[in-house]
Formats: structure tokens, C-alpha cells, sequence
């Protein structure tokens, strides 16, 4: 492909993202109905089953991306393109699309989530949810614009009447069997899990994440928003209960867990089954080292949790024990354990995350769980048991653009509702909290005038990990995208748990050294002229060998944004090297006299202080000023507005204005200034390099000459002379040795002189006694030798003529005359009879004898 492709130049005035249908149409919403404003956002809070608008509030996800295909829902259409298609045909000028014909998805969609094979497609609305079988590929050849698909609608029941709760979030488990597990969470906790192969209007298991209201009296106020829930995540791991785990936030911001969850058909990597039976096991011996209550407390439930494990190995089919290679088996829930998954929580954020100044706070919206993989790997590490697998991140976000960063440090495990007496109700799961991110929407919207600060109520940030870099995650809402890099957190603990030997206090020490997440803002979409905005209500990441690593942010106009991302490696963590032992104390006269016998070798002696080179770079290396990374996202936010909203003429220059643009003209003061010091700085940089180059070049040369001074002083003179003397050397060490050997025994012992004896008879026994004995070996060696030598040439004609004897007979036995034949035919033909008569006669005596014998074998 030539240059990479610049998708703002494809994309812009593309087709596919034209208006909904509904919006500027006779009878329809206007334009401004898809803005955040003081004017609309009574609407987005508000979510009416009777009503369904097209005002983009809540969970927005409307665009995705199946490879090189891109899919984008506006209103009730769901339409699609390719993006290779878009790009060779450019320059024809021909941008289309296909619109998919669903019957059932007769609602405004406000979701959409690609399964894990890219056939199925969930929609989801406000209240209702659907799947959509998409086009195979090659759809774009076809020659009408609408595509009929087939559709079928989710638990009608559940989601499509007048009383059903809201959708909060919809997704597919990654180890559904044939990828076609939905899972869909509403509002008020209940998370349902249809498998559309089977049943989709019937769901196989329903998980509570709010319990019953209990009816008695109580005076203790309570929140409504402890009540609903605004997402859920689905944990990770290797060896631990990390993938069979959800977590669930509240709009108070209170994170539950419940675990074991898995698919009632799934298929699961045989690799973990075992890596968790391990795990188990582990537990278990450790615990039964312990007496006290607590640990038989534990003991009891790592029992249970033993019996789930061992349901799930049972299921294993023949040839996935360990160390088989591991592949994806079917597996159902274990029946054994009749109680249910406890919900474990709220989890204990400790220490307290901080408010933001000005901010009175807002409801959780979104939640994701990242965990250390092959970018923070060691060169000796492996992928299933490395040390960067113990820890994980769960990242939670406010209305208010507060993102609160924690650490999976305790792990959650499996728990069931058991009898009172077996629970702790005192014991709660930990977050470790260790940054609290702030997006700056507060300071955004106080500095301007009016009540913009309301607009919060209508935000709704969603996260949306990036498909390349684990540690990377991008965060949309209804000012804009930002992007968020964890790297150097994720970073800082890897090295820390590789190197775990000095115990917790490195750890603790490596997470106080290591600097926040990188933010930076992408794309802001809020207009500080008419204090509105439009929300993103997309984001896609493509992740196909033939597309430029991009970033396609959709906005709630229809606009599209684009960014070429760049792939950044991960630098190098150092390696620690190791401590040099320690150096003798220095001898005082006395005793080195008395030790001393020979003056010490030069070449054993260590390296004085003083180097023989100096370099002129210092030992670290260099790093290039953060200014001067480019990683394609630009260093100031782009702006994203409506189609037109550049080019009106009635253009205010306001108090807000010009703030705005006197902030814009500082920060990039600012970063010019930075650029202007970073390029002095690598302009220095570089003039040193060249000096050590110089200098380095000089000395090479200098080497050199030594070298060949070296070759040419007399070299073989000297190579001929230490070979003499080699050879000396040797046979002054043979003579000592003997010497030496003569003089610490000087007579043979008993045992010695037997073995010489014995090695005697055993040399004249091989060899013999004289030069002319026959009894020796050697010599009968040589005269069975002579006698094989004499015999084999004629042992060689008998076996030839005996094979053409053989061969002669063969032939002549083959074929039979015919009176040969009709002998044989007749000769043959009475001893079948007289074998008849003799059968008879055996089975009519066994008979009369009663015996059985029998049945007699047949004559062919």
C-alpha cells in the first residue's frame, strides 16, 4: 500500500454517516436535539420507554469495526462499509454503503457489540435488545443498497414491555461456546446470559447485583443510586479466579464481585482448568499448616472450591492433561454445589479516593479491568506464570471526569451463600486506590459563565481498551476522548515483582517512584461560544494487518475524527547487575611478609579507579525530551463541531471566547517554548555524539596501530620459542611428578602388585609369551581371519547354486499336467469322504454318550 492512509481524507462526507432518518426530517427532531446543552438536558436524563428519542444520553457505543468492515448504527439503520473498498475507490470518487434490512430492530439503538467470531451483532436500545446475523464478506459486490438480515429479538419478556428496567450495558463473554453468550446487565442489577444458538428469549442464568428490599422499619437513608447499576467488567488472570469473576458498578460508586461465573455452555483453554487446579492445591497446602479458626474457615471453603475445580477437570475430554498443548474444550457449570455464587462486596477503596475541587461529586458510569500481559514480560518470563501476572488494575469513571485507578491487590476467589454461621459479614474485598485521574471538566465549565457546570448531569464517559497496547485505554464522553497510558505504572510494578526478593518494601517503594498515567486529550467537542456540545457516541480501533493502526471517533453529529496512532514499544526495563564481591582487606606488613612467597600477578590484580577511557556520554542513555515523541495524537486537542459551525458569520467574541482563546494561546506558547529548549537540547546532544564519535574513531586507530605492532614485533620467533619451552615445561613436570610419586611411596603395595601382575598375565594371555606362540590371541585372531578368508568363496557357489535349484523347482511345481490333476482331483475326493464318514460316525457316539464336542470344522 502507498502512503498510510489519512482516514479524514477517506471518511470525510462519506455516506454512511449521514443523520438518522428522524433528525432534520419533516415531522422530526431538529439537529440541536443531538447536542448537550442547558436547553436539552432535562432529555438526557431523562429515559422514558414511551418515548424513544434519539438524544444520545446514557451508554453510547455506535460504531464498530469486524476487521477491514466498518459497521455504524444511526437511529434504527445499522449500516456498513469497507474500509479497503473506501480506500481504492477514493479516487473514483465512490463512497457507498450498505444498510442492513433487520425486521425486528424497530427501536433507536443506542449499543452495539461485534461477538468474538465477527458473525453476530448485539443491538441494544434503551430497553430492548436484539442480535443480527451480518453479510458474509464480499457484500459490498451486491447490487441492491439494502441487505436483508437475519434478526431475532432477546427476551422479549424481559426487555420489551412497559415495565422493564433499562439496558445498562450489553456484551459478549469471550469463552461463550461458537461465541453466542450475550450477556445483557439493566439497571436495576440483574444480569442475564442468553445463549442465542439455543434460546435467546429465555435466559440460562440470571445473576443479582442489588438484593431484595427487605420490608421492616428502618431510619438509615439510602441512596438510590446504591441500587442501580451503570456497568460491568469481566475479570482477567491465568492461574486464578480472575476470568470466572464480574464486577458490577453502582452509580454510587460501589464495586461488587461475583465469582465462580461461567457460561452455561463454554469453552474454556484446558490451560487454565489446570493452572486453577494447581491453584487450589497450593491453597490448600498452605493452609493446612495453620489451626486457628480463621484458617478452618478458609479450609472449609477452599473445599468447596476444590469441588468446583474437580467438576470442571472431570469434563475434560482424553488428551488435555498436562503438559498437553492447550486448545478450547466444552464446559458446563458443575452441578455438585447446589448454592449459588455469593455477591461479595462493596469493595473497600483504601485510602479514600479524593474529590475534585468544585465538583459535588456525580454517578459512576463505567467500569474495565486491565491486567499485565506480554508488553511488561521479562526476556525469562513465560506467559501463563510470570511474576507481572499477580497484580491487575480496575479503572472506574465519574460523571464529573474523575477516574479513580485501582490495584487488584487481594484477589477475589470463590465464594457460595452458605449458612450463617460459615460467613463473616465483617470481611469486605480491597482496592488498593492508587491515582485518581482528573479529566479537568470542573475547571473546564467554572470558567465559564452561566449554569454550564449542570452539563455534568448529562455526561456519561465510557471506556474502551485499546486492542494493541495492553496498558493503553481510551475514555469517550460528552466533551470529547481522551487517552489514557498506564504504562509507566504497569511498568514500575513489573520490574518490581521480577526482582520480589527484598519483599514488600520494594514493591511499596516501586509504586511510590513511579510517575501517574499519561493523559492526553484527543478530541474535545464542546463549543465554548454556544456552551453546547456533541457527544461521542463511538469509538473503533482497527486491528487488521491491512489498516493503519487509527483511532475513528464518532460524535453524536455524525462527524467523524480520525488519528494515526503510533506503535510505541515499551522501553527496556534495566536490568539489575550484580554486586561485585567484595575485595580482601588490605594485609598489614607483618603478615604479608609472612604470606607473601611470590609477587602478585599482574593480570589477577583488579582494574585501578582510573578507567583507560573516559567516555564523554553519560552511562544512562538518552531519552528524548517527551515534547519530541510522536506518537500521532497531537499535542492540543482537535476541535470537533457540527458541519457548518465553522463558516457562521454571526461570530461573538465574548468574555468565555477570549479566555478560551487566551488559554489555547498559552498552552501552545508553552509547548513551542518546550519544543524550542527540547531541540537545544538534542542539538547538544547530537554535537556530543559527534565529539565521542571523533574520539572514539581516534582511539580505534590508535588500537590498531598497537595491534599491528604488535604482529609484526617478532611474533613467530616468539610462538617457536614458547612452544620450546612448552615442551621443556612438560617434561620438567613429568620428572617432578615422578619424582614426587617415588618419594611419597617408594614401594609398590600388595594390591598394586597384583594389579600389575594381573595386567602381566593378561598382556601375554592377548599378545603371548614369545614371538612364535600359537596359544596367544593375537595369533588365533589372525588364523580364524585366514580360515574365513579361505571358506567364504566356496560357501558363496553353494548358496548360488542352491538358490537356482530353488528357483528351478518353484517354477516346475506352479503348473500340473492334467492327468496330474485329475489324480490329485480324485485322490482328493475320497479322503473328503472317508473325513465326512469319520464325522459322522465321532458326532452319532458323542450323541449316545451325551458328550459335546462341538460343532466339527468345515471342509474347504
Amino acid at each position: 500500500m502507498e502512503d498510510e492512509q489519512d482516514w479524514n481524507d477517506v471518511l470525510r462526507d462519506h455516506p454512511i454517516f449521514g443523520l438518522p432518518k428522524g433528525i432534520n426530517g419533516p415531522g422530526g427532531n431538529s439537529e440541536t436535539s443531538l447536542q448537550l446543552s442547558t436547553n436539552t438536558l432535562q432529555q438526557f436524563k431523562n429515559v422514558d420507554s414511551r418515548d424513544d428519542s434519539a438524544v444520545p444520553s446514557g451508554r453510547r457505543q455506535t460504531m464498530v469495526l469486524k476487521g477491514a468492515d466498518l459497521i455504524v448504527a444511526a437511529g434504527q439503520e445499522i449500516r456498513m462499509t469497507t474500509l479497503g473498498e473506501t480506500h481504492l475507490n477514493q479516487s473514483e470518487g465512490k463512497k457507498l454503503f450498505k444498510t442492513l434490512h433487520c425486521p425486528n430492530v424497530q427501536f433507536n439503538i443506542h449499543q452495539i457489540a461485534l461477538n468474538p467470531s465477527g458473525k453476530l451483532l448485539a443491538v441494544a436500545g434503551a430497553f430492548q435488545v436484539a442480535v443480527i446475523v451480518l453479510p458474509r464478506s464480499g457484500f459490498m459486490r451486491l447490487v441492491p443498497n439494502v441487505i436483508d438480515c437475519k434478526s431475532v429479538q432477546v427476551g422479549q419478556y424481559y426487555h420489551a414491555s412497559k415495565s422493564a428496567a433499562p439496558i445498562a450495558k450489553v456484551d459478549w463473554h469471550p469463552w461463550g461456546e461458537a461465541g453466542s453468550t450475550l450477556m445483557v446487565m439493566t439497571v436495576d442489577g440483574k444480569m442475564r446470559e442468553y445463549d442465542v444458538s439455543v434460546d435467546p428469549e429465555e435466559p440460562l442464568q440470571v445473576l443479582s447485583f442489588v438484593p431484595e428490599k427487605k420490608r421492616r422499619m428502618s431510619y438509615l437513608a439510602e441512596d438510590p443510586a446504591e441500587r442501580e447499576v451503570a456497568s460491568f467488567t469481566i475479570g482477567k488472570g491465568n492461574a486464578d479466579w480472575g476470568p470466572l469473576t464480574i464486577y458490577a458498578l453502582m452509580k454510587s460508586g460501589d464495586v461488587y464481585a461475583v465469582c465462580p461465573y461461567m457460561p452455561q455452555n463454554a469453552s474454556i483453554p484446558s490451560s487454565y482448568v489446570h493452572s486453577l487446579e494447581c491453584f487450589i492445591s497450593a491453597k490448600q497446602e498452605f493452609l493446612s499448616q495453620g489451626t486457628s479458626e480463621a484458617t478452618q474457615k478458609m479450609t472449609t471453603l477452599y473445599d468447596y472450591q476444590r469441588k468446583y475445580v474437580s467438576s470442571l477437570v472431570k469434563q475434560l475430554p482424553p488428551g488435555t492433561m498436562f503438559p498437553s498443548v492447550s486448545r478450547r474444550v466444552p464446559i458446563h457449570p458443575p452441578t455438585t454445589l447446589k448454592s449459588k455464587p455469593k455477591r461479595q462486596g462493596p469493595f473497600l477503596l483504601q485510602p479514600s479516593p479524593r474529590n475534585l475541587d468544585g465538583s459535588d461529586g456525580g454517578d459512576a458510569t463505567d467500569i474495565i479491568y486491565l491486567a499485565f500481559g506480554g508488553d511488561f514480560l521479562a526476556d525469562d518470563d513465560d506467559d501463563d506464570g510470570s511474576a507481572t501476572e499477580r497484580l491487575g488494575a480496575i479503572l472506574v469513571a465519574y460523571q464529573d471526569g474523575r477516574i479513580d485507578t485501582c490495584l487488584d491487590v487481594e484477589k477475589v476467589e470463590a465464594r457460595w451463600e452458605t449458612k450463617p454461621a460459615m460467613q463473616n459479614s465483617e470481611e469486605y474485598p480491597m482496592l488498593a486506590v492508587y491515582e485518581t485521574i482528573d479529566l479537568d471538566f470542573v475547571g473546564a465549565l467554572n470558567s465559564l459563565t452561566g449554569n454550564t457546570l449542570d452539563l455534568l448531569q448529562g455526561n456519561f464517559p465510557v471506556f474502551m481498551a485499546d486492542p494493541i497496547h495492553e496498558a493503553t485505554i481510551y475514555v469517550y464522553h460528552a466533551f470529547g476522548a481522551h487517552r489514557i497510558d498506564l504504562a509507566p505504572l504497569f511498568g514500575a510494578l513489573a520490574a518490581a515483582l521480577r526482582g520480589d526478593d527484598e519483599g514488600d518494601a520494594q514493591l511499596s517503594s516501586a509504586v511510590r517512584r513511579s510517575s501517574g498515567a499519561d493523559v492526553q486529550p484527543l478530541l474535545t467537542t464542546f463549543s465554548v461560544e454556544r456552551k453546547c456540545s456533541n457527544p461521542v457516541i463511538g469509538v473503533a480501533i482497527p486491528n487488521d494487518i491491512y489498516l493503519t493502526y487509527s483511532i475513528f471517533i464518532l460524535t453524536s453529529a455524525m462527524r467523524i475524527t480520525t488519528f494515526r496512532l503510533g506503535i510505541s514499544t515499551p522501553s527496556p526495563q534495566p536490568t539489575p547487575r550484580a554486586t561485585p564481591a567484595a575485595l580482601p582487606p588490605p594485609e598489614t606488613p607483618s603478615t604479608s611478609s609472612a604470606l607473601q612467597v611470590q609477587p602478585p600477578d599482574p593480570w589477577l590484580q583488579p582494574p585501578s579507579e582510573n578507567p583507560p577511557y573516559v567516555s564523554l556520554l553519560e552511562a544512562s542513555p538518552y531519552h528524548p525530551p517527551p515534547i519530541l515523541r510522536s506518537s500521532g495524537i497531537p499535542s492540543q486537542p482537535r476541535l470537533s463541531l457540527p458541519e457548518g459551525a465553522d463558516k457562521q458569520k454571526d461570530f461573538l467574541l465574548t468574555p468565555d471566547t477570549l479566555r478560551y482563546l487566551a488559554s489555547k494561546a498559552s498552552a501552545i506558547s508553552g509547548q513551542i517554548r518546550d519544543a524550542t529548549l527540547a531541540y537545544k537540547t538534542a542539538l547538544a546532544r547530537t554535537l556530543l555524539q559527534r565529539q565521542e564519535l571523533a574520539r572514539q574513531c581516534a582511539k580505534a586507530r590508535e588500537m590498531q596501530q598497537l595491534v599491528e605492532k604488535m604482529r609484526n614485533g617478532g611474533r613467530e620467533a616468539r610462538w617457536v620459542r614458547a612452544k620450546e619451552e612448552q615442551k621443556a615445561l612438560l617434561a620438567r613436570m613429568d620428572r617432578v611428578l615422578g619424582a614426587l610419586v617415588r618419594k611419597a611411596s617408594p614401594e609398590l603395595s600388595e594390591h598394586e602388585t597384583r594389579w600389575f601382575e594381573e595386567l602381566k598375565r593378561m598382556r601375554d594371555e592377548i599378545a603371548g609369551v614369545g614371538k612364535y606362540d600359537e596359544g596367544s590371541l593375537a595369533v588365533r585372531a589372525k588364523m580364524l581371519e585366514s580360515e574365513y578368508a579361505r571358506l567364504m568363496p566356496s560357501f558363496k557357489a553353494f548358496a548360488e547354486q542352491e538358490r537356482k535349484r530353488r528357483q528351478i523347482v518353484s517354477e516346475s511345481s506352479q503348473t500340473l499336467g492334467q492327468a496330474q490333476a485329475f489324480a490329485l482331483g480324485e485322490r482328493n475326493q475320497i479322503e473328503r469322504t472317508r473325513i465326512n464318514k469319520l464325522v459322522k460316525d465321532v458326532t452319532r457316539l458323542a450323541s449316545q454318550l451325551d458328550l459335546n464336542v462341538g460343532k466339527p470344522p468345515s471342509i474347504s
